[in-house]
């Protein structure tokens, strides 16, 4: 799978969950950038992508994103 297709399905996931399809993401996008997503939603996030893409991540991984592009760096190992 593409990294584009990649980013395409995670802000797919973040549109649904957050119900907002004003949602754009970039590798660059945070938590700040976005209203809905806080500590409870972020869960909601990383559950959803967890199930769409069939894998599962350690606490470590999670705590050591920065970012989006960090997310969609290590979706990519994952699926690879």
């Amino acid at each position: 799978m593409e990294r584009n297709e990649v980013l395409a399905r995670v802000q797919d996931i973040f549109r649904d969950v957050l119900d907002d399809d004003e949602i754009v993401l970039s590798d660059a996008t945070t938590a700040d950038d976005i209203d809905e997503w806080d500590s409870l939603s972020h869960i909601q996030l990383i559950v959803a992508i967890e199930k769409a893409f069939k894998v599962k991540f350690t606490s470590k991984e999670i705590l050591s994103w920065k970012n989006i592009g960090e997310l969609i760096d290590c979706l990519m190992t994952r699926t690879a």
